[in-house]
């Protein structure tokens, strides 16, 4: 387990202090589960495959909640923060100014060449981009930067895909399209049930 992933959950931090109000001090960070998608699937059991030295890809970045705790696990390594709006990017800019391991990126996801030269091959990918077509996003921003036998955190939301179809439905059609990766998970979140974090592992 990564050392810096603590119980709470929590994360030790990378700079000292608070990013966006959330419990800090003692080594600690509090990352609440009803705060971030990313933190219930880790609350509930679910994978999160970083280490401290990874390169992370993340697309949808938004104002930094999340993206500063993936900074505070990968604190020898590199998180690419791509958003296409520039003012969550300006707060995130703003939140993450003393984190040199962040590298914020305003372009649309997904078009991946629009950030080629501004993003190295990486580990992991988390994605969380409400948008349709969100399993061909990430596959699309895999070949072009994921490392064979690099991870996938898809972040799928059901209502941004279709609103008739059961959520369940939608979860299982997104990881199915996920051809070039073996699927390893699909965990229904416990605070946003029209979500689910399917994790898989590239193999082109």
């Amino acid at each position: 387990m990564n050392p810096n992933l603590l119980t709470g959950p929590a994360t030790r931090p990378l700079v000292p202090g608070s990013v966006y109000g959330e419990g800090a001090g003692r080594g600690r960070r509090e990352w609440s589960p009803g705060r971030s998608k990313l933190a219930d699937h880790v609350a509930a059991g679910g994978e999160l495959p970083v280490e401290r030295d990874s390169g992370v890809l993340y697309l949808g970045a938004g104002s930094g909640t999340t993206l500063s705790h993936v900074s505070d696990l990968v604190d020898e390594g590199v998180v690419y923060g791509v958003d296409k709006a520039y003012r969550p990017l300006k707060t995130l800019l703003r939140r993450l100014s003393g984190r040199e391991n962040v590298v914020p990126v305003l372009a649309d996801g997904r078009n991946p060449r629009n950030y080629a030269g501004k993003v190295e091959l990486v580990d992991l990918i988390y994605q969380d981009v409400a948008q349709r077509d969100q399993a061909g996003i990430a596959s699309r921003n895999a070949e072009a930067y994921l490392a064979e036998g690099g991870h996938l955190l898809l972040m799928v939301k059901s209502r941004a895909e279709d609103v008739t179809e059961e959520p369940e439905e939608v979860f299982d059609r997104a990881a199915a399209r996920l051809a070039d990766f073996e699927v390893a998970e699909v965990n229904v979140l416990k605070r946003y049930p029209d979500h689910a974090c399917v994790v898989g592992r590239y193999r082109p």
